[in-house]
C-alpha cells in the first residue's frame, strides 16, 4: 500500500556534486525546492511552486556565500520559523520585512556592519519612523544569531538607536462615538451586534471572531464569557484564561443567536476573518461618520470606562486580557483625566467631620484686592 506523500510532486535529485536537491515539475517548468526537505523554506517554496509562480527568496544557505548577510538571514529562519511559537501570518511579516533588507544588502558580508550602517539604514526609512523601529526590532533578532555565531562581537542594531516621533495610537472611543455608531446602525443587524459584542468584552479583532455559545461556560459566580487570546496562544506558556461576566446588553444581544457557530459568523454560517471583521467595521465606522473609529479603540474604549469607574490596572487587565500592567496603564492614561480629577476631589473633601488637607479655598478666594478695575 502506498503511502501518501507530504509534499505530492516534490521529488529528490544528486546536483553535479552529489548534493541531494529536491524539485517540483510542473507543465514543464521545474521549480528547485532546495536541500532541506520540510523545512520553512522547503514549504515556502513549495506552495509558490504548486501556484506555479517561481519562489522567491532564498533557496538554502549551500547557495550563498558564506558569512554574507544572504547566509544570515538563511540560518536565521531556520531558527527562528522552527516548532510552534510564531503564527504563518507573524512569519509572512517578518519575512517581508527581512526580505527586503536582503535584496539590497545580501551580498554583504556581516562582519563589517557597524551602528552606523544600521542607523544609516534606519534614515532611510525616516518618512515611515514606526515601519523604520520595526525593522530594527526585526534586524535585532538576525543580528542575535550573529553575535552566537561569533561573525560580530556586539549586535549594532540593539546599539542605534530607534527613530523619536509621535505616537498617536488609534483612537479611544468617546461616549459621544458609541451613541452615533448605535444610531445608525439598528439592533438585529450585525454591525450592532458585532459593536456591542466588542464594546462589552474588550476582545481584540483577532479575538472576537472566534467567540459562540461554545466561550460561555457556567461557574459557581454565573454565567461568563471565557477564552484565551489568539495573539499569544502559539507561546510556549499558555496566555491567560480572559473570564468576565456577562454584561446585561451582552447577554440580551446573544440571547437569540444560534447555539452553533460563532456570534459574528457570516450570513452563510462561515466564520468570519479578522481581516474581514475590520474592513467591515471601517464602512460601518464611515457610514455612521466615525472616520477616526475602529476595532482596536474600542479595547481602548472599555479599558477607558473601567478606569472612569475606578478599576485598577490589574482589573482592567483582566477584562481586557494584557498580560503585563504597562500595556493597560497606556489605556488608563487615555481616560477621562478631568472626571476623575472632579472624582477624587469629591473623596478629598469628603472625609469624616470635614477634615480638609487643601488650603481654605473659600478664605483664599474671598480676599478683596487693592488694586481697582480702571
Amino acid at each position: 500500500m502506498k503511502h501518501k506523500m507530504k509534499y505530492p510532486g516534490a521529488s529528490p535529485y544528486n546536483d553535479a556534486r552529489g548534493k541531494r536537491r529536491w524539485r517540483y515539475r510542473k507543465n514543464g517548468k521545474t521549480f528547485q525546492l532546495g536541500t532541506d526537505y520540510g523545512s520553512e523554506e522547503f514549504k515556502r517554496r513549495y506552495e509558490e511552486a504548486v501556484k506555479g509562480t517561481k519562489p522567491q527568496g532564498l533557496i538554502g544557505q549551500d547557495r550563498v556565500v558564506d558569512g554574507t548577510v544572504n547566509d544570515l538571514v538563511a540560518r536565521w529562519y531556520k531558527v527562528a520559523f522552527a516548532g510552534e511559537n510564531l503564527s504563518d501570518s507573524t512569519k509572512r511579516t517578518y519575512r517581508a520585512i527581512i526580505e527586503r533588507f536582503r535584496e539590497k544588502h545580501g551580498e554583504k558580508r556581516v562582519k563589517g556592519m557597524k551602528v552606523h550602517h544600521v542607523e544609516a539604514f534606519l534614515a532611510e526609512m525616516a518618512d515611515t519612523p514606526a515601519a523604520a523601529n520595526n525593522f530594527r526590532k526585526r534586524l535585532a533578532q538576525v543580528l542575535d544569531l550573529a553575535v552566537k555565531m561569533e561573525w560580530l562581537a556586539s549586535n549594532p542594531a540593539r546599539q542605534a538607536k530607534a527613530l523619536v516621533y509621535e505616537v498617536k495610537g488609534h483612537h479611544t472611543w468617546t461616549e459621544s462615538d458609541i451613541a452615533a455608531f448605535y444610531d445608525h446602525h439598528a439592533p438585529g443587524g450585525i454591525a450592532h451586534r458585532a459593536m456591542t459584542l466588542m464594546l462589552w468584552t474588550g476582545a481584540a479583532r483577532v479575538d472576537a471572531v472566534y467567540l459562540g455559545w461554545f466561550s460561555i461556560k457556567d461557574t459557581p459566580d454565573g454565567p461568563r464569557l471565557q477564552y484565551r487570546r489568539q495573539k499569544t496562544r502559539r507561546q510556549k506558556k499558555a496566555p491567560p484564561l480572559v473570564s468576565i461576566p456577562i454584561a446585561p446588553d451582552l447577554a440580551d444581544l446573544i440571547a437569540d443567536l444560534p447555539k452553533d457557530g460563532t456570534f459574528l459568523q457570516t450570513k452563510f454560517g462561515k466564520q468570519r476573518s479578522a481581516k474581514s471583521l475590520t474592513g467591515d467595521m471601517r464602512k460601518w465606522c464611515d457610514a455612521a461618520g466615525l472616520p477616526d473609529c475602529t476595532p482596536h479603540g474600542l479595547r481602548k474604549a472599555i479599558a477607558r470606562r473601567l478606569a472612569e469607574s475606578g478599576a485598577s490596572a490589574s482589573q482592567i487587565g483582566a477584562v481586557t486580557g494584557h498580560k503585563t500592567l504597562a500595556e493597560v496603564q497606556r489605556y488608563i492614561d487615555e481616560a477621562n483625566r478631568e472626571a476623575m480629577a472632579t472624582d477624587g476631589m469629591e473623596l478629598l473633601l469628603s472625609r469624616p467631620n470635614g477634615e480638609q488637607k487643601v488650603a481654605n479655598l473659600p478664605q483664599m478666594l474671598a480676599k478683596k484686592s487693592s488694586k481697582t478695575l480702571k
